[in-house]
């Protein structure tokens, strides 16, 4: 191969879990179970938020615009942990291992800077109610959603050139089910000590920056809230916030866990089942959040099967 001038590898090997490949084909079919939930959840908030006109808020457009960011993520590593389970087929080209790698973290960076956008939006939308309309519109939506995707390209293809510099001279064994950058990096035979520093400089960045944003609009949330006069209004105000809470706990915990710390050699072994949480669950839990303790969501669903059974 030769996307680096001193890269000798053509293939890598994905280890996967090598303690439980006896159970390859039950594994196979537990995860393909939770990925087409994940999946069937995702589609249904998207669809159901672009056909009902009660819907087409600026909450539920940047809820959408996350649900098709976690439906493209999840689909950038189960299918071929899938394929690894069923297969055995463990082997990956040096250029699919580092696309693999570009689309994960290219669209796990973009997820944060969404879920930084709604903490935004819900900020306007509780203590700027007056101005929410004109400030939230269509075309600010639009260009913020459009600003997440392009901030995140744009870090992480430099990030990802820098890797596709280095060296591979061997061992060809990634300890992990997909191509993880941590991983990655811990095999080159070139010094890495610089991409170690930039990777962990940019997980940084995109974690507390937005976790920091965050924090700060949700402050002024509570605070607003807690200034309501009635309890029911209370109730109302921290329910269209309580979902996005518990995505942004599961999120910031387990991607913190993982990538913020300097030393990517540390602790693999432990970043792969936390990675596992990170990549399979969190996408499965997100829709069922979302759309177990949202009223509107509910009602919009209860007209659609209403309207299914007219039609039969």
């Amino acid at each position: 191969m030769g996307l680096g001038n001193e890269t000798t590898i053509a293939e890598f090997t994905l280890e996967g879990f090598p303690a439980v490949q006896h159970l390859g084909k039950v594994l196979f079919l537990v995860h393909l179970l939770v990925y087409l939930a994940s999946v069937t959840g995702n589609m249904f908030i998207i669809t159901i938020t672009w056909t009902d006109h009660r819907l087409q808020t600026p909450m539920y457009f940047f809820l959408s615009s996350f649900s098709f960011c976690e439906f493209c993520f999840i689909t950038t590593v189960i299918p071929k942990l899938l394929s690894i389970f069923l297969l055995g087929q463990q082997t990956i080209n040096f250029t699919s291992c580092l696309t693999q790698a570009f689309s994960f973290l290219f669209l796990g960076s973009t997820i944060f800077f969404l879920m930084t956008v709604m903490s935004l939006d819900r900020y306007l939308a509780i203590c700027k109610p007056l101005h929410y309309p004109t400030i939230m519109n269509l075309r600010v939506c639009f260009f913020l959603v459009f600003f997440c995707y392009t901030v995140s390209s744009i870090i992480i293809t430099g990030l990802i050139l820098k890797v596709s510099q280095l060296s591979f001279c061997g061992p060809h064994v990634i300890p992990h089910f997909f191509c993880d950058l941590g991983p990655l990096i811990h095999l080159s035979c070139s010094d890495t000590r610089s991409i170690e520093m930039l990777a962990f400089g940019l997980a940084l960045f995109i974690l507390f920056t937005s976790l920091i944003i965050t924090i700060i609009a949700y402050s002024n949330i509570m605070f607003t809230i807690m200034r309501l006069p009635s309890a029911k209004e209370r109730q109302k105000a921290f329910s269209t916030c309580s979902s996005h809470l518990i995505v942004l706990s599961l999120m910031y915990g387990s991607c913190v866990f993982i990538y913020v710390k300097p030393k990517q050699a540390s602790r693999l072994d432990s970043n792969r089942e936390a990675a596992l949480v990170n990549t399979v669950l969190t996408p499965l839990l997100n829709p069922v959040i979302y759309t177990l303790r949202n009223k509107q969501v509910h009602q919009a669903l209860r007209d659609v099967l209403s309207r299914m059974k007219i039609q039969k």
